[in-house]
């Protein structure tokens, strides 16, 4: 069995070779030539897909529909040029930090910023 790092990270090497690729042959290469609207539409709707998944179809569907938010917001960070290790290193940040703690740390850095 593979490591969640490991998939992610042969996940990511592929979309990164879509990148300029003929988006008439690719999927992938479709999406990351629409640019963030195309792909953060995908990560829109793949979330709610989820999120109705979850309220009512079978657990099979439940991991099908996070597999495709999952793909889709790699996709994303592609189009951003953005590494998923930073996400990565995020997750890394906050662990062991109250979620609670931590969304009032963002919101109170986000007000500060408006003061600027």
């Amino acid at each position: 069995m593979r490591r969640l790092g490991e998939v992610l990270e042969s996940l990511e090497g592929v979309i990164a070779s879509r990148k300029g690729g003929e988006p008439d042959r690719s999927y992938t290469s479709r999406l990351l030539a629409g640019g963030v609207a195309a792909s953060g539409a995908k990560v829109t709707e793949e979330a709610g897909e989820l999120v109705a998944a979850a309220e009512s179809e079978s657990d099979d569907r439940v991991v099908s529909e996070a597999a495709d938010l999952v793909y889709h917001t790699l996709v994303l960070l592609a189009a951003r040029d953005v590494a998923f290790t930073r996400v990565e290193d995020e997750l890394a940040r906050r662990f062991g930090v109250s979620g609670l703690d931590e969304k009032a740390s963002r919101s109170s850095a986000a007000g500060q910023e408006g003061k600027r």
